[in-house]
């Protein structure tokens, strides 16, 4: 409440709510989303395309200099319609919440960041030294010279948008990076190992259609269908 997200409504006021979700994240943080899965299914479907990953990190080809950005809390940076403030409510002990910002967990929210970004960055884009993954901004150069004036180019417009960066996410000018799953430089492309034997140590399921399980694996080909060869047959 405190940063804008939510509003607690008084006693008179009527919604419909949905029960909050907690999810851990990897690094042992925890954070609170609504299970917005019903009203994820009668929503209409933004097709705006978003990157493949592995075609994205291909363009590191060459690149001496790699700097890596990651909005902060990007979806809370963009302000809700009145409409859709009505959607987006949850019920916890000690009341009902609204949500002021989009939350994670909403069908189009990464369709609608990605547009955002690309018409923060259009020309950046266009000349091919910027990559942009929902909320994940990548600068590579050849040159230290020209890497330091793309930086500041990209720094200047996010400070124009009033955009907030996470710091400790951040990496500046380096010659190889593990981003999105992957090990990336100039020279190479791969799979973070630890990533990989994460699938490996996992027993062989029994993949039934439109399982749960099948739908995760359905996913992990998608991520990895780039370095591992022959995918698509194997699947």
């Amino acid at each position: 409440m405190d940063l804008g997200v939510l509003r607690k409504l008084v006693l008179n006021e009527q919604a419909e709510v949905t029960r909050p979700v907690i999810i851990t994240w990897d690094n042992g943080k925890s954070r609170m989303v609504g299970d917005f899965r019903a009203l994820n299914t009668c929503t209409i479907h933004d097709r705006y395309p978003i990157p493949r990953i592995y075609e994205t990190l291909t363009q590191f080809s060459q690149a001496k200099f790699i700097t890596a950005m990651y909005a902060l809390k990007v979806f809370h940076q963009n302000v809700l319609t009145e409409n859709a403030k009505k959607l987006l409510k949850i019920i916890v002990y000690c009341g009902i919440y609204e949500y002021l910002r989009i939350p994670c967990g909403i069908k189009n929210a990464p369709s609608h960041y990605q547009r955002i970004m690309n018409t923060i960055f259009p020309e950046e884009l266009s000349e091919g030294w910027l990559i942009i993954y929902i909320d994940y901004i990548v600068i590579f150069s050849e040159t230290w010279e020209s890497h330091l004036t793309r930086l500041e180019k990209v720094l200047q417009k996010i400070v124009q948008v009033n955009m907030k960066i996470s710091l400790k996410k951040c990496h500046f000018a380096y010659s190889e990076l593990k981003e999105l799953g992957n090990f990336v430089s100039g020279l190479s492309l791969g799979i973070v190992k630890n990533k990989l034997a994460e699938v490996l140590l996992k027993p062989i399921p029994q993949i039934k259609k439109n399982s749960i399980i099948s739908r995760i694996f359905w996913l992990l080909q998608t991520e990895y269908e780039g370095p591992c060869k022959n995918c698509q047959i194997l699947v």
